[in-house]
Order: C-alpha cells, then structure tokens, then sequence
C-alpha cells in the first residue's frame, strides 16, 4: 500500500508515579494521527508511523481511512505480516489474483496473513466509508508462512455489556468473553464504547505492549483520573503494568476506543511499502520476487 509515513505530532507525556495503584499502566505518550491526503481522493490518519515501531512492537502500522468512490489501492503485494481491517462504515470490496473477492461492510473483519506472499486489490463499496487497518509484525520463523486470509460478521464477533460499558471482543477477552480467533503473534483487540459517567478496568498481560485509539469523544482519561481529558484521535500508549484503567467523565457523550495489546517479538523490523521483514537484503528480495513473479508472488504474472 502507499502508505505515507508522516510524523504525527507528540502531545503529551505523563510520568506513570502520578497513581497509586502500581499495577494500573499510565500513559507514556498521546499521539494526534492528523488527517491527511493521500493520492486521488484518499483520507488517512496514520496513528503508528515508523518513529514508534519500536515503542509499539509487535505492531507496525495503524492506518484510520476512508475513500472516495474513485479511489482505492489497486493490486499490489505483502509479505512478513498479518493485518486487521476493521470496517467502521460503508464497505470495502477485497480482491485477490485467484479469483477471490469479497465485501466486508460496518462492523465486520478481515484477518489477512501475507506470510510468504500475497497480491490483493481495496476499493470502497460505498460513498461514505471509513474503517481501520492494524499491520502485525511476524516472527522472522514465521514470516514466510503461507497466506490465508478469514473475515468475520459483525454479528460472528462476540460482545458483552456491563453497567455502561460495551466491549466487542475481536482479539483476546473481555468481561467474561473470548473470541474465538487467534492471530501468529499473540494479541487483543478490544473496541469498547463507555455510556457518560461510566468506567472499565481491563486486564493485560504484564510484559505486553498496550495503547487504545480514541474512535469518538472528548473527555476520556485513560491511566489515573488525575490525567487530563484525551480527545478523538490520538494514540494513547501505556507504560507497564497489568491493568487498563479507562473512565468516560462525560456527561452526556459516549466515548469509544479501541484497546490493542500483543506480545512483544524483540527482533529486528524493516518496513518499506508494502513489505515487513527482518533486514534489508529481505526486503530488496521480496521487491526481486515480486518483480519476477516467484516465491509467493507467481500470480503477479496475471496482474
């Protein structure tokens, strides 16, 4: 994908001695994705750029789109990761090489594996869209895996609902219910909506990397109710600890927010377009594959 890689603008960073419970994780960084153009008629916050690979691992990108009729990334590859597209509105229409198409509209999800090698074409099903799309890192032992690719309703994904709260669990577990699917590298993937007033307190495991994406709201605080309100769109990374603490101190808005967590791989990352891999020479090796039309890649002979 042509994914741009703009630095988003750090806003705040907050000690994580200011609660008293050592065990609840505080917010190390709020990040802006600003809104952006990209290409001919795209819409993108990026909310991981490369800057915070590091800081993020295992998660590589976070990309917040929305598309006009007349754009869309026509075909092109991806090797060395798996993705999450999460539809938020509209529909977006996958195609693949082999033949394969598919629509996954508000509320559903695509799991996609590239692994050793994939070639897949996006465009909007309808004027108004929006959605997001989470690139995982793979384990250099299983980068070349091969591909597959699951897609879920939005009536397949579990959810639960307790005194305000609802969480839909799309990765891991939540108020008592677990999804169903795993991904290679370990992670949780929470979007949950707090009613005015109300409050959550997750669990997460300790040694994980965890941040939430604010989808809608002003008035979240995240960490300590000694922190300051977060507004929508920003990243919000926890520092360590085994408990997410969230409270929506609205009066009359809801806030909803995506809770992400995975366990960290520690190993060395290069990412350039569309490839995810452990050096350079992979990656100049994955551009020679896909230009040759091997190694994963035969079906770019029909593209």
């Amino acid at each position: 994908k042509r994914i741009q890689r703009t630095t988003s603008s750090i806003i705040i960073t907050m000690s994580a001695s200011c609660d008293s419970d050592r065990g609840t994780r505080q917010v190390i960084k709020n990040v802006l994705a600003k809104l952006q153009k990209e290409g001919e008629g795209a819409l993108v916050r990026n909310g991981i750029t490369e800057i915070h690979q590091a800081l993020l691992d295992p998660f590589v990108l976070l990309v917040d789109f929305s598309f006009s009729l007349t754009a869309g990334f026509a075909d092109h590859p991806h090797r060395g990761f798996e993705s999450v597209t999460y539809m938020l509105k509209g529909g977006i229409i996958h195609k693949y090489l082999k033949g394969n198409e598919s629509t996954i509209k508000a509320g559903d999800v695509q799991w996609m594996t590239a692994g050793r090698g994939i070639i897949h074409s996006e465009f909007p099903e309808e004027e108004v869209n929006n959605g997001l799309q989470l690139w995982i890192n793979l384990p250099s032992i299983h980068r070349m895996i091969e591909p597959k690719n699951l897609e879920l309703s939005s009536l397949e994904i579990p959810r639960a609902e307790k005194d305000g709260v609802e969480v839909k669990v799309i990765a891991g577990d939540s108020l008592g219910i677990k999804s169903p699917y795993y991904t290679t590298t370990p992670i949780m993937f929470l979007d949950f909506t707090l009613k005015p007033g109300s409050q959550t307190h997750q669990t997460v495991p300790e040694s994980w990397t965890a941040f939430a994406y604010i989808l809608e709201g002003d008035d979240g605080v995240f960490g300590s109710l000694k922190s300051l309100a977060i507004q929508a769109h920003h990243v919000v990374v926890f520092g360590p600890g085994d408990l997410v603490s969230v409270w929506n101190k609205s009066t009359s808005r809801a806030l909803r927010f995506l809770l992400i967590a995975g366990e960290p791989i520690g190993e060395p990352l290069v990412q350039c377009g569309p490839f995810v891999m452990s050096s350079q020479d992979e990656i100049d090796m994955a551009f020679e594959d896909y230009r040759n039309a091997k190694n994963g890649f035969e079906l770019a002979k029909s593209s």
